[in-house]
This record gives structure tokens, sequence and C-alpha cells, in this order.
């Protein structure tokens, strides 16, 4: 029989701070003692009393770490005998706690074969801070209003908001009922509300559409450049996508046509071409839904920033024209807020349960509580006057963007001409790497998004993102004039300033 250990003897024990919680840290360091061979398979412990003296702690805390180590199976307590460290722990010793990661070239083949490509996606996809001109942030005061607080006290107040079990993955019947009401009026979308499936955006609107229409293999169809999260889902589910250039009328079908006419699906954002913003063409959207009649295809039409357009009124959706075909997506986060975490997706009749299944695999549904205050919120109205107010704020700060950058641009630089969004586009010249830019440019206090890495062509455009929606005009004027700085020490010849391209 093993002699029992004194606690001097146990080495990992003896650096336990007792100004931290004591018991937490005796348990995390008798695993590691078991982990690290300090204490054998089958070795008899000291007694609770006399670990508790060493240690100058509580007897009950000693007690109640043994019990939890013999829950965990650990530690074997027998009448009689004491307790020992358990006889079949051989195999199943606890890995030894997180130590700071140090780059290796084994962490790289140690990896699973998909972290690799998963890692290069967070790091693509990953928001930038709020400063200027970072995407998607909403002008502070503006979005939450007082009306979307006011209604989330009464639905925090009521039993709406009480725990409840799951509900239904298509989302609530009220807000799906609502957001139907919306896009007939405001998108032309032709649409009832047993078609509306509720999300948690685009991003996971765009990989359910993936999962319903597509198989392994499949061609698709999407834009070239095109939004870096549509893209690695079309490489998470292995499709075979065709990359269509865009122009000044958008995607061009008739490219697709050459390159895959069997295409499964396309991907599309006609209403406003991200990233560089032009609208697609009713000549190209006639030829796309002529295309997907032909060939039994899906047009999956991303409606991006359709609510804000500045000059006349938005243009109306494509499911409009043919709704059979067409699964449209739509979303909150750029005229409310990015972090509600809310969106839809409008499916054909025969698709729309399929959706629901697709969403139930991810998350069930989206939470309740926010589903009640953004019905409550659309259906008294206090939607379409927040749009309303955002789209004059943001055409103001648009224009002072714009004014500021033709006052200062370098020669060879030119601002990409829309009328839609909350960003501009900013052309660069061949020679400057909009990459390096970009990251010296958030070294430096700024957020820009270069454009670049969205093409698939080679050698790709470069161009810079500037968002403007979420700053001030000070704000604003202050970022250029820190840019083109920026801009000019990698344009060392650069000249005067350039006027915005037509």
């Amino acid at each position: 029989m093993s002699k029992r250990r004194s606690i001097i003897e146990i080495p990992s024990l003896n650096a336990i701070d007792r100004t931290a919680n004591v018991g937490r840290q005796l348990a995390q360091a008798l695993r590691n003692a078991i982990a690290r061979g300090e204490l054998r398979s089958g070795e008899r412990l000291p007694s609770t009393r006399s670990l508790a003296a060493s240690l100058k702690i509580a007897r009950g805390t000693v007690v109640e770490v043994f019990d939890q180590l013999t829950a965990e199976g650990y530690l074997q307590a027998r009448v009689g005998s004491g307790t020992r460290v358990a006889a079949d722990l051989i195999d199943a010793t606890p890995a030894l706690p997180p130590q700071p990661a140090v780059p290796s070239s084994a962490d790289a083949v140690d990896l699973p074969s998909q972290a690799a490509r998963l890692i290069a996606i967070a790091r693509a996809l990953t928001p930038h801070p709020p400063v200027p001109f970072a995407i998607a942030v909403p002008a502070c005061g503006i979005a939450p209003d007082d009306n979307w607080r006011r209604l989330g006290n009464r639905v925090r107040a009521s039993r709406q908001a009480a725990p409840s079990g799951y509900h239904d993955p298509m989302g609530l019947l009220e807000l799906r009922l609502a957001i139907a009401d919306h896009v007939r009026r405001a998108r032309a979308v032709h649409c009832e509300p047993e078609q509306v499936i509720v999300t948690s955006g685009t991003q996971q609107g765009l990989y359910m559409a993936g999962r319903v229409l597509l198989s392994r293999d499949d061609a698709v169809w999407a834009e070239d450049p095109a939004y870096p999260g549509l893209t690695a889902v079309l490489d998470d589910l292995g499709v075979r996508t065709h990359r269509l250039p865009v122009d000044v009328q958008g995607m061009n079908v008739e490219r697709g046509l050459e390159l895959c006419p069997q295409a499964r699906a396309a991907f599309v954002t006609p209403s406003h071409q991200y990233p560089i913003g032009m609208p697609l063409s009713m000549a190209r959207r006639n030829s796309l839904i002529t295309w997907a009649d032909q060939n039994r295809a899906w047009i999956v039409e991303d409606d991006y920033d359709s609510e804000l357009r500045y000059a006349g009124h938005p243009f109306p959706s494509m499911q409009g024209l043919r709704p059979s075909r067409v699964i449209y997506l739509g979303t909150f986060s750029k005229v409310l807020f990015p972090s509600l975490r809310l969106g839809y997706v409008i499916a054909p009749p025969p698709l729309a349960e399929a959706f629901a299944g697709a969403r139930a695999i991810l998350d069930r549904h989206s939470p309740i509580a926010e589903q009640h205050v953004l019905a409550a919120y659309m259906r008294e109205g206090y939607f379409e006057a927040h749009i309303r107010r955002i789209r004059g704020l943001y055409a103001e700060r648009r224009a002072v963007l714009l004014t500021a950058l033709d006052r200062v641009l370098p020669e060879g630089c030119g601002v990409q001409q829309s009328d839609h969004g909350m960003h501009i586009l900013l052309w660069l010249p061949e020679e400057v790497d909009d990459v390096q830019l970009a990251a010296r440019a958030l070294s430096a206090g700024l957020a820009v998004r270069a454009i670049s890495p969205m093409y698939a062509a080679q050698p790709a455009r470069p161009g810079l993102m500037l968002g403007f929606g979420g700053f001030l005009p000070d704000q604003l004027q202050a970022a250029v004039g820190e840019l083109v700085k920026l801009l000019s020490q990698q344009m060392p010849q650069a000249g005067g300033p350039q006027q915005a391209e037509a």
C-alpha cells in the first residue's frame, strides 16, 4: 500500500495565490499534479484536514475540491483507506492549462485540413474598429432611436420576452407579416408571410441559399469583384464558381452564358453592386431571368443597400420580375444597426420549408424578444420614418465626403459614380498597393477596406471602400486629410487634385 504523500512533496500545490479563488486553483493544481506524474495512479493524498492546515485554507474548501475531482473521475474515496488518485487514469490524464501560443512550423502541419481556410475567412470578415472610414457603422443617436428603446421596454415588461421553449425556425409570425408588408410596398416583392424566413443577417441567408439550392461540384455564377462573405460560402460548399466581370451595367450575363450556361444558380447584388456600386441594368436583369427560366436555375438576389439611394426612388427588386425563380435576401443591419442580427429570406413557396429546415440546423431561430420589438417598430410606422430620416442624414454626410475628396485627391485617383449605400469607392493608380495602404491606414487610426482581394481576375484594380454613415462631417473632413497624406507617401510623384470620375 502506497504511503500518504506529504503536501511539501507536491510542488504544484505550493504556488496557490490565497488572494484569488483558492478552491478553483487547488482543483487545477491537483489536476496538473496528476498530469505531470507528481501524483500517480493509486497514490494516497493527504487528509483534508492536514492539506487544509498545510495550505492555511478552510478544510471545507478542500472537502469541496476533493468531492469535485472525485465526481470528475480523478480521485477515488473509500471509507477506511482515504482519498487516492483514480487507478484508471493512465490514458486519461487532463491537459495542462493553455500556454501562450508560440508559432512554429509544426503548428500548420497539425491543423485540420479546413482550419487554415477558415482562419483566412475569419480574418477577412473581421469588422474594423468604429473609426473613419469603417463600413456599416450606424449614425450614433439615430439607431436605435427613442421609439425603439420604448418598444423594447414594453416588450421586456410583457410576457413576450419571458423565457420559453423553442419557436418556429421561420421566425415570429408578427415579424414575418410586417416584413412581407414592407417589401411588397417598398421593394415590389411578391410574397406572403409563409415565404418569409427570419435570419440572423444576409451572411446566414447566403449560406442557407447555398445549402438549399446547391450540391457539391454544382456550377454557379458570382460577380467579380464580389462580397468576400459570399465567396467564402461558395468555397465552403465546394461548388465550382464562375466569376463574371462587372462593368457599367453590372454583372456581365453574356460572359456567364459563354463560360457555363448550365450553372445551377447566380448570386447577384442588382440594386447596388458590392463593392463597386452600380445597379444591374434592366437589359441584364431580363437576360438573367431568361437564363434562369430556360435552365431551371435560381437567382439569389442580395438586395444590398437598396433602401439607401440618394437620387430618385430605390430600384425595384428582381424578385418582383420572376418570384418563382428568385430567392430574395434582405437585412436590417444597415438601416438599423448590425448588432441587431436580424435579416430575412423570401423564398418561392416550394422552397420555403427547406429554408426553414436549413435555419433549424444552423441555430433554430433568432432571439424572440428582438423579433417582437422589430415587429412592433415596423407595424407602428417607425421603420419607414427611420429610413427616410437616415437617408437624408447619410446623403448629407456622403456629400461632405465627396466634396472633401474632390478638393485634395492626387492625380490618378477617382471616385466611382454611385448614388447608393453607406460607402463610396475610391479608385487608386495601378502602382498603389491597396492592401498595404489599408494596413498603414489602420495603424494610423483609419479603417478603409481594400478591394483588390475581392477580385478573382488578375491583375486586380486597386481601390478603397470608404464608409461615411457613422461619422460626423468634421470627422470625415479630418480623416480625408490623413488618408491623402498616407496615399501621397505611396505616390511620391503625385500631382494636384483630380475631379471625381463621372
